[in-house]
């Protein structure tokens, strides 16, 4: 029954009230149903001549959601929603409204009170609409591609199979910008609309069964996410976490328990997550083990096909990692290694040899420098053998299949592009054909039938955005499905080069270099450079990537740097950034930029820096460190300040304090403390000199909004303009297709203003 309550209460209620001085503002109130608690939150408001309701679910993650009638007379106020079969009645009595909320049999006490609900951050800051719009009209020219057309989401997209094979799935783009899930029978044609997005977006969705989906949604982008479940055809929508101020995460996909999942959630404790088998028809939870060492949290699990919990690894003293596992037939779990945080140990897939149920697929670097793929005995702590490695990159996985009992059919790892060696004889096979058919292009898939009968294919390039494909592997044959962005023509679109220079200390540094047309033709144009964020291993990758087409488009090349720290490159070249945030990632950088240079692409004197979270940070750094470089900048929601920056880690975060000193600096260690501080921008602001633009999402959980705040409040302070962006709806990077596009074209005036 509470459910079935949860399913119907995202769609209440508006409301045409008519004492102003008592029932407009916001009202707030708990429904307990069933030991959960539910808060809502009323918004009324005047516009013209009548009210206007929206209401918050903060439980489900929706705001703003639209209300559409209401009775008030004589203090007595009467909801109803008829489509969900639900009705509130209360009485008002100076701030608070007494009464009964009913739906499905149940008569629930509901008592709402007048709250204020305040946005995140100094509201005073952010530029006016019209400031935002002189600098988008500064990107003036007679362009083929409009923002849009690189920015404006797909109007079909995430194309899966269901794993029966039955149904395509796939999200479909409204008018209004919702994009929903929708479910094809294959057989017959006939399509539903599974899952309907109101006012949170819908941050993924995946297939359990023939019958039933899962989706994910946080509020706003504070990343507390939500995990649903609903049936095809749209029918009982359960919130399988409807917790208050919880993250959940999918761990496992049972996929022989028909409707059972494990997920992992920090109900219990904000700082640990733990997890929990659910039933996602009935919404039954079962947690399946205790995260109960804070100060040394389990922070990976490694469980078997049918659900049981064979291992797990956990933080040791802030900086190390510990791994345990227990044995078939054991008890206990027993420790098996003790190492620095930074050396893996990650068993990508069990084995199921059935003669020895402790052989798992590992990929690990403890004794090398580039992580590998071993096959290890857990029973005999014995490695059987080395199955795969690059002496050049980091391996990243494994592929198998389930019908033929666990047979390899590829590994992959990611060089200059992505790359697949393909394993067995089926797969090679199929390997054969889609290498034949799509020459030239970059090819993965996406998804399969449990029976590996049919196959969905994404192929893409540097110039091409994606095509979908139905593979069938009996006849060896695709079937086109689906163009995502046909307006984006590949003869238009620009290169994306792979590049790699030596840095001034002797580092061999791989990135890449995104060209217009004029540069090809010998011209030396415009640069933006674009840090990544993390940025401890994390990586930029070739492919097609709509910021710097949309950059080349309007003539500027785009640099990535892969600089040290950054994830692929084995473990040597990831410790070489450790306190080095600021100083010498921003050398390998500007080494890159004088790279670029030398090659005769880039003019000099035309040169922007833009990045996002550690991006931005970057950005505000090389306008700090190295002002005579860059023309301007672009802060995306960017780190301003060290020690701001650790005070306001998301609880989740904290468990990694001491590892986090480890990669940035340590502010106990009063020299290191020196050092972050002369790294902080917010404490160099005399010398930055160049235009800066800063772009935050409100509710971002890992920079927090006070990171920008300060930084354009105090350069506003001693004069220098700072224009800025801030979404109320947005976390960390702007999700919503509208937000989105606004800020790609107040960028591309910010500019044009500085280097044309």
């Amino acid at each position: 029954m509470k459910k079935l309550f949860l399913t119907f209460i995202v769609s209440i209620v508006s409301m045409t009230l008519i004492k102003a001085q008592d029932i407009a503002g916001s009202w707030k109130g708990t429904l307990e149903v069933q030991g959960t608690q539910i808060p809502l939150v009323f918004h009324i408001k005047k516009d013209s001549d009548k009210w206007v309701t929206t209401m918050d679910s903060p439980a489900q993650g929706a705001t703003g959601i639209p209300v559409d009638s209401t009775a008030f007379a004589d203090n007595k106020l009467s909801l109803s929603v008829k489509a969900a079969g639900l009705s509130y009645t209360g009485t008002l009595a100076d701030k608070t409204i007494t009464g009964e909320f009913k739906q499905a049999g149940m008569n629930l006490p509901l008592v709402l009170t007048k709250t204020v609900v305040t946005k995140p951050g100094d509201t005073t800051l952010p530029s006016g609409d019209a400031e935002i719009q002189k600098i988008i009209a500064q990107d003036k020219g007679d362009y083929h591609y409009k923002v849009e057309d690189y920015f404006a989401r797909p109007k079909s997209s995430q194309f899966q199979l269901s794993p029966g094979g039955k149904y395509l799935s796939y999200m479909e783009k409204e008018e209004n910008g919702k994009r929903h899930v929708y479910v094809k029978d294959i057989a017959s044609g006939k399509v539903a609309r599974a899952i309907e997005e109101k006012d949170e977006l819908i941050k993924g969705y995946g297939w359990i069964n023939d019958e039933r989906l899962v989706y994910v949604m946080d509020n706003g982008g504070n990343e507390n996410f939500h995990i649903y479940a609903a049936n095809v055809d749209g029918s009982n929508v359960l919130d399988l976490t409807p917790f208050d101020g919880v993250q959940a995460g999918i761990e496992r996909i049972l996929k022989d328990q028909k409707n059972y999942m494990i997920i992992t959630m920090n109900k219990d404790n904000k700082q640990v997550f733990e997890p929990y088998k659910v039933n996602v028809v009935t919404g039954s939870l079962e947690k399946l083990y205790e995260n109960k060492d804070v100060a040394n949290p389990i922070v990976g699990y490694d469980f078997d096909k049918d659900g049981n919990l064979r291992g797990f690894g956990r933080m040791f003293q802030g900086i190390k990692s510990q791994y345990f596992y227990k044995p078939a037939g054991g008890k206990e779990f027993e420790l098996y290694f003790t190492n620095n945080w930074d050396d893996n140990f990650n068993i990508q897939s069990f084995s199921y040899n059935p003669s020895n149920p402790d052989e798992a697929y590992v990929v690990t670097n403890l004794d090398s420098d580039k992580a590998r793929i071993i096959l290890y005995d857990f029973k005999k702590k014995e490695k059987i053998k080395e199955v795969f490695a690059n002496k050049d990159f980091d391996v990243s996985g494994i592929g198998l299949s389930r019908k033929r009992n666990y047979e390899v059919d590829y590994f992959n790892y990611e060089g200059e592009k992505d790359e697949i060696i393909p394993v067995s004889a089926t797969f090679k096979k199929i390997y054969e054909n889609l290498s034949k058919e799509f020459k030239g292009y970059q090819f993965g898939l996406t998804g399969k039938t449990d029976d590996e009968s049919k196959y969905l294919v994404y192929v893409t390039s540097d110039r091409l955005v994606g095509k979908y494909y139905i593979y069938d592997a009996a006849s060896g044959k695709t079937t086109f499905l689906y163009d995502l962005m046909p307006q984006l023509k590949e003869a238009d679109m620009a290169i994306m080069k792979p590049v790699s220079f030596k840095s001034r200390d002797g580092k061999t540094i791989h990135g890449y270099i995104t060209l217009p047309k004029a540069a090809l033709e010998g011209k030396k144009v415009p640069l933006v450079v674009n840090p990544h964020g993390g940025p401890q291993g994390i990586r930029d990758s070739w492919g097609f990537n709509p910021e710097t087409q949309l950059l080349a488009s309007r003539g500027y090349a785009t640099l990535q740097v892969n600089f040290r720290i950054s994830g692929g490159y084995g473990k040597e070249f990831l410790r070489a950034g450790f306190k080095q945030i600021g100083r010498k990632l921003m050398d390998d950088i500007e080494d890159g930029v004088a790279y670029a240079i030398a090659q005769g692409w880039v003019d000099k004197s035309k040169t922007a820096i833009y990045g996002g979270s550690h991006g931005g940070y970057a950005t505000l750094m090389g306008l700090v460190k190295t002002p005579d470089l860059y023309t301007c900048g672009v802060d995306y929601v960017g780190v301003s300040n060290i020690e701001t920056f650790f005070a306001s880690f998301p609880e989740y975060w904290k468990p990694y304090k001491e590892m986090v000193k480890q990669i940035w600096y340590d502010l106990d260690n009063q020299e290191e403390a020196k050092i972050a501080k002369e790294v902080s921008p917010f404490y160099q602001l005399d010398k930055i000199r160049k235009p800066l633009l800063v772009v935050q999402g409100a509710n971002d959980p890992r920079v927090n909004i006070n990171e920008s705040d300060q930084i354009v409040k105090a350069l506003r302070a001693k004069g220098f303009n700072v224009p800025y962006i801030v979404k109320y709806n947005e976390g960390h990077g702007f999700q919503r297709e509208d937000n989105r596009i606004e800020f790609y074209k107040t960028m591309l005036g910010f500019f044009a203003q500085y280097l044309k």
